[in-house]
């Protein structure tokens, strides 16, 4: 290989850097402007500035605002996937697989409040973004799949009971960390106490452990 075709490669790899640089920044602050300001009020504008990029930079790598938070939505419901795989519960100890998918769950949900703030807004948009992933089918099987083979290991055992369907309990985990995580504010005003408070939260981790246990546990298995 020449100089001078050494030096073309070193460039070529230093320009594709640069612009997913460009992408990345682009996407990050897009998500802290839907985040904030909803699809309607996160505007082009206000994200190219968080971004100090060019709202031109926006259109040219992803063509317009709604494939901007398509992407969006697409990065926040990869890390979550990912986050997920890396918990890992092993299934061979059902039980203590159960808790740790619901402690990830409740854990995961309190902490990423960009994540809650971006499924009200999509929400509000009936789904119509997100049915636009290419990967929809995946996040959602994978959370389907680690809870079925947790339920399966629990049934073979005789611990859980056998007809469960792995997707009713995927939506029971994650109903009780979407709703109180959106809704603690109102909640808290509503009810009179503090929903956000470490002891409050230890407490709902606690209850929604024990009733999901409830709900799968076989009649004549130990408590």
């Amino acid at each position: 290989m020449t100089q001078a075709v050494k030096k073309a490669v070193r460039g070529t790899g230093v320009r594709e850097a640069a612009a997913q640089a460009t992408r990345d920044n682009i996407l990050r602050a897009a998500t802290k402007v839907f985040a904030r300001y909803g699809y309607e009020g996160g505007s082009v504008e206000k994200i190219s500035r968080l971004a100090k990029s060019y709202d031109r930079m926006i259109y040219y790598y992803y063509g317009s605002k709604e494939g901007l938070f398509v992407a969006v939505l697409e990065g926040i419901y990869r890390r979550m996937d990912e986050a997920e795989a890396k918990v890992a519960p092993d299934p061979a100890t059902p039980v203590e697989a159960l808790k740790t998918l619901i402690r990830f769950k409740l854990d995961y949900y309190r902490r990423n409040p960009d994540f809650v703030n971006l499924l009200n807004t999509e929400n509000l948009h009936k789904g119509r973004h997100v049915s636009k992933l290419e990967s929809k089918g995946e996040y959602s099987s994978h959370a389907v799949d680690i809870i079925a083979g947790i339920l399966h290991s629990g049934a073979a055992q005789g611990l859980f009971r056998t007809d469960l369907n792995p997707r009713d309990v995927f939506l029971l985990i994650a109903s009780a960390a979407y709703f109180y995580t959106s809704n603690r504010y109102t909640l808290s005003v509503f009810l009179g106490e503090e929903l956000d408070t470490p002891e409050a939260v230890q407490h709902w981790e606690s209850f929604v452990i024990d009733s999901v246990l409830r709900v799968v546990r076989a009649e004549r298995a130990p408590a």
